[in-house]
């Protein structure tokens, strides 16, 4: 699982992200991160390292890369009360991973971005094969999801779903080793202007050298996305060490394999980011003409039953008097159809909100909420 903007039409399997210099000639792919004479991560994917941004292509950049390498790992054992010469052997294994670099590297300045469309995101996440084996999922795995259910809230469907859009059910998990991706990302960003972008993949970093070193992970052998998000879920290290959940009670946790974890997992996180029990995603009312301009585009909702109804929002035919989501923070959120010029609208619960947490899109927490829907309609 990673973070983007709101409304990148993108899922943490089929990853949105961020070019400076190119290297001046090939690096070879034994080189490790602490030990090689550049300080690069050497690289074992088969991109051409002259084709990179921003990789070190001189001795005082070299210097300076291991320094900074060394003095991460000092601070990591300080702070944690790790090994530091455990951490710098972890680090020693790290290879540069030049694919990751050049997709997670910044589009070109002026090139045209495709108009944005609701209706062609969400086909791709409802095709027949996506819901098909979501019902295999769900009934497979009706034991664990009943027990989140239980424990948590968060319906079996609704967890479904959204492991349907990240991985295809754990299918499409990726093959790119974290701790190599991560490396990379952490210490050679392709886009110097965001040095918050390398400090968060720092942070995954640090969260995947101590989740190996205190037995809950081997980040030797954990795949997944160019961006670092592991699993049948997609989960960033930071977010397993928060909010990963073995569903027997050990210590390790394994989202790559276990779709117990995965599920318990998930429905932690939604939880911890705000998911109310029996609210619905959407709540089932008619707005009237003009209520764009009460969509705000934020993640958080910020109005309530009183003011939809002001603004003539009335609820839709059957509807009971009073439901519950009339007591809840509400939100209207849009999924627009750019080369039309039109716009679908909806009035989202703090459960929308929820997995707008998990990717920052509203296309793609209103994709799980369809795709929820689709796996169990008769």
């Amino acid at each position: 699982m990673f973070r983007f903007v709101r409304i990148s039409l993108f899922a943490l399997s089929f990853v949105l992200f961020t070019g400076c210099t190119t290297t001046s000639g090939p690096t070879p792919s034994n080189q490790s991160l602490t030990n090689s004479v550049s300080t690069r991560i050497g690289s074992s994917e088969p991109t051409p390292e002259t084709n990179l941004p921003n990789a070190p292509s001189d001795e005082l950049a070299s210097s300076s890369r291991r320094i900074e390498v060394q003095k991460f790992a000092k601070n990591l054992a300080t702070s944690r009360n790790l090994s530091e010469p455990a951490i710098l052997k972890l680090l020693d294994e790290a290879r540069y991973s030049a694919t990751a670099a050049k997709l997670i590297a910044p589009v070109p300045s002026g090139q045209p971005r495709p108009p944005k469309s609701w209706q062609t995101y969400r086909s791709r996440r409802l095709d027949s094969v996506t819901v098909g084996q979501g019902r295999a999922f769900m009934q497979e795995n009706s034991a664990t999801l009943n027990r989140a259910y239980e424990r948590f809230g968060v319906p079996g469907n609704v967890i479904a779903a959204l492991i349907g859009v990240e991985t295809l059910y754990g299918k499409n998990q990726g093959n790119f080793r974290a701790l190599d991706t991560l490396a990379t990302l952490a210490f050679d960003y392709p886009d110097p202007s965001r040095p918050e972008r390398a400090a968060m993949f720092r942070e995954n970093l640090a969260d995947l050298i101590e989740l190996d070193l205190t037995g809950k992970v081997n980040a030797r052998t954990l795949k997944g996305s160019y961006a670092g998000a592991v699993g049948i879920p997609q989960f960033m290290p930071s977010s397993i060490k928060r909010f990963a959940v073995s569903a027997d009670g050990s210590n390790r946790i394994d989202l790559n394999v276990s779709p117990a974890d995965a599920i318990m997992s998930v429905a932690n996180y939604l939880v911890e980011h705000g998911w109310e029990r029996g609210l619905p995603i959407f709540a089932p009312m008619q707005l009237s003409a003009g209520s764009e301009k009460l969509v705000d585009g934020g993640l958080k909702p910020n109005l309530d039953w009183q003011q939809l109804q002001a603004a003539g929002a009335k609820l839709k035919v059957g509807q009971p008097s009073n439901p519950v989501w009339t007591k809840s923070s509400l939100g209207v959120i849009d999924l627009p159809e750019e080369s039309v010029g039109s716009v679908e609208l909806r009035v989202a619960t703090p459960n929308f909100f929820a997995l707008t947490q998990y990717n920052h899109s509203y296309f793609y927490a209103a994709a799980i909420a369809d795709l929820s829907e689709a796996l169990i309609a008769h």
